[in-house]
């Protein structure tokens, strides 16, 4: 029990470094849907799309490849520093390619040129800090790792802020002087995409340690294991991302309709599928805390019990925050969706929430293939997702819209959990609670179905079913929980 204390100590730190900052970052939704239209919100959603792409591409697996290695090497420091040098080469690799074909990529990618320019400046300044964090989190300091994650996000906020409300204020009030000459009208994009390359500057400042006090040693037969350890792992990210930002260009793309009421249609969805982040943050800061767990302990004497009961707490806590957010459903709108005219696509949330339950569940579920080195399965099961997200848009997208896209998210995390769940049966048994997980996942939908569909989302009758299933959960669990807490 004390390992699960120690788990669950450091996911609440992580959780604080990823949870917090993007719970803050839920600033810029209201903020966003008040300054701009859902067109103009579509078009930074496109932009974000292809960050987010290019990041996993960056990456290349490093960030896993080097938790394994950084816990099973003798030489760690030979390890940071061939995987310090990788990222950097590669990195240095992009920045130079995309500076000289800045015109023909930017076309093809349908950005302008002068978002271009900090689109492979932001991404190149991210891609030099993934082994500084993982650094972090594989000697177990989350406090560094967190406060370093909430000053880059709080730079990101308090320069939006400033850039998309009181810099055109200050302006608006003198019409000579540094306010006025700082403030350009209709350049919300470049602003935001400024905040962004503030923000992942400094962080790349203070971890600039890394790079400077690093060993100049490059092992070129480590490297090659390391590739072939995170190549698997790139490309189910690969697939991840396709499935959880890509449906976004194939509305842009697939939709009847004119490109500015496309990018309409993608700024709703795209401000409404926000609301189902409170199951991403809450899978992302669990994830971040036993992804270390994993490998640190999968030579104890029981793993596999430890690692089932990991997931029990996962499933028990995600239900709640499932069912929770689906009766709150029309509060969190009005809070972080400020303008009516994204609220259409309210329909999708509850879809989405349970695609995401679905995803977190997978990521406990794929320890399996992590410690037993055969990540290959791990992006062939993520393959699977990414083609049915790209099969179900494009046949449902022209006739269904948005709509589509979230089905299409709940179809592709879901074929994802059984698939890992059954291939892991065969390569790694471990002894998970079938029937509790099946319990309270399906107490969880159902009332979650009878809250928003049924009953409308009514908030009395949503919170008499909330108290129901907590009171179940407190009854049922009562006695694991007091053991947990005092570390019995």
């Amino acid at each position: 029990m004390k390992l699960f204390r120690k788990l669950f100590r450091q996911t609440f730190i992580y959780g604080l470094a990823t949870v917090l900052p993007r719970m803050l970052s839920f600033l810029l939704v209201p903020l966003y849907t008040e300054v701009m239209p859902p067109g103009g919100y579509g078009e930074i959603t496109l932009i974000f799309t292809f960050f987010a792409i290019f990041n996993v591409i960056l990456a290349y697996g490093m960030e896993t490849a080097f938790f394994r290695f950084y816990s099973k090497e003798d030489d760690k420091e030979r390890v940071l520093s061939t995987s310090l040098l990788s990222i950097g080469g590669s990195t240095l690799l992009f920045f130079t390619l995309g500076v000289l074909m800045r015109e023909p990529l930017a076309g093809l990618m349908n950005i302008e040129v002068n978002y271009f320019w900090y689109f492979i400046i932001i991404l190149s300044l991210d891609a030099l800090v993934i082994v500084p964090f993982a650094r972090l989190r594989a000697q177990e300091s989350p406090g560094i790792y967190a406060m370093v994650k909430i000053a880059n996000v709080t730079t990101n906020i308090v320069l939006n802020l400033f850039f998309l409300l009181a810099l055109p204020r200050l302006a608006e009030s003198e019409t000579e002087g540094i306010w006025s000459a700082l403030y350009v009208p209709d350049f919300q994009i470049n602003y935001i995409l400024i905040a962004n390359t503030v923000a992942s500057g400094l962080t790349l400042l203070i971890l600039s340690g890394n790079y400077r006090h690093m060993r100049l040693a490059f092992d070129r037969a480590l490297w090659r294991r390391m590739l072939a350890y995170g190549l698997p792992v790139m490309v189910a990210g690969m697939a991840f991302t396709i499935n959880e930002v890509f449906d976004k260009y194939l509305l842009s793309e697939l939709l009847p309709l004119t490109p500015e009421e496309a990018k309409a249609e993608v700024g709703k969805y795209a401000a409404c599928y926000k609301l189902a982040m409170f199951m991403t943050l809450f899978a992302t800061a669990f994830r971040l805390g036993i992804e270390p767990f994993f490998f640190s302990h999968a030579t104890s004497d029981n793993p596999k019990r430890a690692y089932a009961q990991i997931t029990n707490y996962f499933v028990v806590l995600g239900s709640v925050i499932l069912l929770a957010v689906v009766v709150f459903a029309d509060v969190l709108k009005v809070l972080f969706v400020r303008d009516a005219a994204y609220w259409e696509a309210m329909e999708v949330v509850p879809i989405v929430l349970l695609g995401s339950f679905c995803l977190g569940i997978y990521h406990n579920l794929s320890v399996w293939y992590k410690v037993t080195d055969r990540t290959r399965f791990g992006a062939v099961i993520s393959l699977v997702g990414a083609v049915l997200t790209i099969a179900i848009n494009v046949v449902f997208i022209p006739e269904y819209g948005y709509t589509a896209s979230a089905w299409a998210t709940l179809a592709a995390y879901g074929t994802m959990m059984v698939l890992s769940y059954l291939l892991g049966k065969r390569y790694y048994p471990i002894p998970y609670n079938m029937r509790k997980i099946a319990f309270y996942l399906g107490i969880s939908i159902g009332f979650s179905a009878l809250s928003f569909y049924v009953f409308n989302r009514n908030l009395y009758i949503g919170l008499g079913l909330l108290l129901v299933f907590l009171g179940m959960l407190y009854r049922l669990e009562k006695e694991l929980l007091l053991k947990l807490i005092r570390g019995k």
